[in-house]
């Protein structure tokens, strides 16, 4: 399949915080004052049928990317794993069986690797998506408002964008930013038109 064709996908959303002059204002979600999900709200079962109609060849693409002690992350994040064998000290086995096995622990931050954030991730001045303050609802234990478990199980049609080709080179260089001139250039370049609401936009960097 070709780099911007279109692919099975995933989905990030955005917030919608903001400023107005030195004081800072919020904006209410179109889907209402109870709204947690925003654009996802487009993701209906119709969007999925439609999506269903453009495939044409049946092969799988891998989205998601290993994840160890040397996948990029951002500070000061870090991902660890250590391989323990319990219970199998100076080389014992357990039981009349003789088992042996290994076992994994991990000490990391979850946010590594292939993932999907949900909209009380990130915020303005402790305002989140739809209005929300964060002291009401980000608590040690998880969120009480905009997790990632609010979002629908969702399939639609995905738009693949060669980032990469789009700035010639093998690898984009880290720390490059991808904006409206960015994505609707890379949109251009390659003669994609009839993005829809349901869509979701994907960047291949190399």
């Amino acid at each position: 399949m070709h780099k911007t064709g279109l692919a099975a996908a995933t989905i990030g959303a955005a917030m919608a915080c903001g400023a107005a002059q030195e004081q800072r204002t919020c904006f209410p979600s179109k889907f209402g004052p109870n709204d947690q999900i925003g654009n996802a709200n487009y993701l209906t079962p119709e969007k999925t049928l439609q999506a269903v109609k453009t495939i044409t060849r049946g092969k799988a693409y891998r989205l998601g990317i290993e994840t160890n002690k040397d996948t990029p992350a951002f500070p000061p994040r870090i991902f660890l794993v250590t391989i323990v064998q319990p219970g199998q000290t100076a080389g014992s086995s357990l039981g009349p069986t003789k088992t042996t096995y290994n076992d994994d622990i991990i000490m990391g931050w979850v946010g590594i690797g292939s993932q999907l954030d949900g909209l009380g991730h990130i915020d303005v001045d402790n305002i989140c998506y739809n209005c929300n303050k964060a002291q009401d609802f980000a608590q040690a234990g998880g969120l009480t408002k905009l997790g990632i478990e609010k979002f629908p199980t969702f399939a639609t049609r995905g738009i693949l964008l060669d980032m990469a080709g789009y700035f010639n080179t093998d690898i984009v260089k880290e720390g490059t930013a991808f904006n409206r001139a960015e994505i609707e250039g890379a949109m251009w370049r390659y003669g994609l038109k009839g993005i829809e609401q349901s869509d979701v936009m994907l960047f291949y960097t190399g």
